[in-house]
């Protein structure tokens, strides 16, 4: 009698296993990548700010910027009379930029909810490769240089890019289940950190030619990339006839919860099973998933606590994203390719971070204890980089703790965390949710981060220009 028992087991184990299929692997490194490659844009902006300082200036440059020519280009066109003007307004760009970001994702979050997923990521992929070309490569080709339109140009990327995110996470949840999230999206969300590699990678390969290649480089891969995503790319597991994670999830908990009552199989109970089985394929077209509302997510349990708490988290991590090659090539006196590369131990740091706590998050089956107890290991990791020598292997160890411990939940909070918001019991039936609370999410933690930059700005002000 224990015969039926044991192959139902054996079915429901090939069920979960079925589960990672190959369609899984291309749909977790499609979406790693896309992200990746609009980080590697970002990031690039972050690590040739002292190239393009140096080319907004006239000719009262250090030794080691590069020599602008023909010189009569800065007879006629002085962007920035100094260094200290250009850097400033460098720093109002990422204000800019992470302001309409945050916009954006309010917006993209409802959109990419209400549309095709893969519409939405390859336009904002292949738009923001235009914007960032026209910014960085065709205005120093036309050696046009106007506040205006590098503004004007920024809050448009801001917007673009923001179509990303909430996609990519609303995908990955559409195709992976609460079993084992931790480990699988902070595995997962490491593409930010890769994209901080690969596009430091990319810069300093390049930018001994002008920071100008480092701009074409980047947007070249993240054009090709957005073209990928469109003809590769499968939003849901619907789409090649496999069940939804949602659907999955709710099957596992509700088949276990009957198990336990479930009497041994028997000859007349096949039939019934092969009517119920019948009825409710006949009633699934019948369930179609409701695009939850924006007001209506906002007051879901624990999004507006986590986006705050993002946004706490994610003005210390962009304040590393944006001004660390800055930091060290100006306070220790590095080349600027050497800084670049440094640079990159911090996002090592995240990408063992947010893959480990996610695992240990699994385990404890809980996420709250391990924030709070990296959170606050991260003020000692910080205080101990303030006060890191001009040593390269020591400050690359300090600068990968700081990063384990940041990075990490950040990591956490923007991948596997929203997903949990996103795929919460009382939302069950309107699954069309996930993009909409991940944007509002991440666009807390933007707002976070722009207003650390807005400080940021006015601390350098203040020692650029003393009352």
């Amino acid at each position: 009698m224990a015969m039926p028992s044991d192959s139902w087991r054996q079915s429901a184990n090939r069920t979960i296993l079925s589960k990672y299929s190959h369609h899984h692997v291309a749909v977790f490194l499609l979406t790693f990548f896309s992200y990746a490659l609009l980080h590697a844009s970002r990031k690039t902006f972050s690590n040739v700010k002292v190239s393009i300082s140096s080319q907004w200036t006239p000719s009262s440059l250090n030794a080691s910027a590069f020599i602008v020519e023909p010189e009569e280009i800065w007879k006629r066109i002085h962007l920035f009379p100094n260094t200290d003007a250009a850097t400033l307004f460098l720093g109002l760009l990422d204000s800019i930029f992470l302001f309409s970001y945050a916009v954006g994702l309010f917006i993209s979050g409802v959109i990419g909810d209400r549309l095709n997923m893969r519409w939405v990521l390859t336009f904002g992929m292949c738009s923001s490769a235009l914007v960032m070309f026209v910014f960085g490569t065709v205005t120093e080709w036309l050696h046009f240089y106007n506040k205006i339109f590098y503004c004007s140009l920024w809050i448009v990327n801001g917007l673009l890019q923001s179509t990303c995110w909430p996609c990519v996470v609303a995908i990955m949840g559409n195709w992976f289940g609460k079993a084992g999230r931790g480990f699988i999206f902070g595995l997962w969300s490491a593409c930010a950190s890769v994209g901080n590699i690969l596009g430091a990678f990319l810069a300093s390969s390049v930018v001994q030619y002008g920071y100008e290649y480092s701009f074409l480089v980047t947007a070249s891969v993240q054009f090709a990339g957005g073209l990928i995503i469109f003809f590769g790319l499968l939003t849901s597991p619907k789409e090649v006839g496999f069940p939804d994670a949602a659907e999955k999830d709710e099957d596992e908990d509700g088949g276990s919860e009957e198990d336990a009552h479930r009497p041994l199989m028997s000859s007349a109970d096949s039939d019934e099973d092969g009517e119920r089985s019948h009825s409710i394929q006949a009633c699934d077209p019948v369930r179609v998933p409701r695009p939850i509302g924006f007001l209506q997510a906002c007051c879901l349990p624990g999004v507006l606590l986590y986006s705050l708490a993002y946004a706490c988290l994610k003005l210390v991590n962009y304040s590393f994203f944006f001004w660390l090659p800055f930091y060290l090539s100006n306070n220790f006196d590095w080349k600027e390719a050497e800084a670049d590369q440094l640079s990159i131990w911090y996002d090592v740091g995240g990408i063992i971070g947010g893959t480990v706590q996610g695992l240990i998050s699994d385990l404890l089956r809980k996420r709250a204890p391990v924030l709070t107890v990296s959170l606050v290991l991260a003020v000692g990791s910080l205080y101990g980089y303030s006060r890191s020598p001009n040593n390269k292997a020591i400050n690359a160890v300090i600068m990968t703790v700081t990063g384990f411990f940041i990075g990490g939940p950040s990591n956490m909070i923007s991948s596997a965390i929203s997903a949990d918001l996103g795929r919460q019991e009382m939302i069950r039936d309107s699954s069309e949710a996930l993009a909409t609370v991940t944007g509002i999410v991440d666009a807390q933690g933007s707002i976070g981060a722009a207003v650390g930059q807005v400080r940021i700005l006015l601390w350098m002000q203040g020692c650029f220009y003393p009352c």
